[in-house]
């Protein structure tokens, strides 16, 4: 059965929050955990300190038991929340593609222009993380961790049995809206979910290159590069479908 996703959202009521996003909280799939991490001051510490280590050190070298003593408590406490650590990167990758999901949904509502509201949902896929501030992460170690590990949570043996059990929807969600958005501006443009999920997945490959195989990539890292490309990238591909 496919577990539906969903947003929560709750807003910072702050005057000087530095974004309202600050309080956002993304709910996911419950075939994920075990035991909903957010229902304890433990599950949100495994969660903090999970993403700090395996941005340090790599899924490969990470560990529960390097996480237990990170956080302070026992290997079996935190088997108690995740049944592995492939299922804690499916947490990760499931609550960064629904955070931008939701920026994309929030972000585009009161666009009239099909052209405007495509170039604004290239612009918050591309942005740099670095002026956002969340409760729940530190967004640009999900970041770094989405560049270098994400593609492992569906690059499995499993990935069928996780699709039919719906672990894939924040994903399938946020290119499924991408591609509405395409559609909007050229209506019989043949491969609208193509050129989303292209766009969504291939961003992050550029980011990898960018860092670690230059020169096979002449984005330099810069937000407005990377804009820049993509939004010639996507309108150009649609260019003779648009209305």
């Amino acid at each position: 059965m496919v577990i539906v996703l969903y947003l929560r959202v709750t807003f910072a009521k702050e005057k000087n929050m530095p974004s309202f996003l600050a309080n956002v909280r993304i709910d996911v799939s419950n075939k994920i955990f075990l035991k909903d991490p957010n229902s304890s001051d433990l599950g949100k510490d495994i969660l903090r300190k999970g993403l700090i280590m395996i941005d340090e050190l790599g899924l490969e070298k990470f560990t529960f038991k390097k996480l237990a003593s990170e956080v302070g408590t026992t290997e079996s406490a935190v088997y108690r929340y995740f049944e592995n650590k492939h299922k804690l990167l499916h947490y990760y990758v499931s609550w960064y593609w629904g955070w931008l999901e939701y920026n994309l949904a929030f972000g585009t509502a009161n666009i009239d222009s099909d052209k405007k509201r495509l170039e604004t949902a290239i612009k918050i896929i591309t942005r740099d993380l670095t002026v956002i501030k969340s409760a729940s992460f530190d967004l640009n170690s999900l970041q770094r961790v989405i560049v270098a590990e994400g593609a492992k949570s569906y690059h499995t043996k499993s990935v069928d049995d996780e699709n039919k059990e719906g672990l894939f929807i924040q994903f399938k969600n946020l290119c499924e809206r991408m591609s509405k958005m395409i559609l909007q501006l050229a209506p019989k443009y043949p491969f609208a979910h193509s050129l989303a999920s292209l766009f969504i997945e291939s961003h992050l490959d550029q980011l990898f290159f960018s860092e670690h195989l230059p020169s096979i990539c002449d984005l330099n890292g810069n937000d407005n590069t990377r804009f820049n490309f993509y939004n010639n990238l996507i309108l150009g591909s649609i260019e003779k479908w648009r209305v």
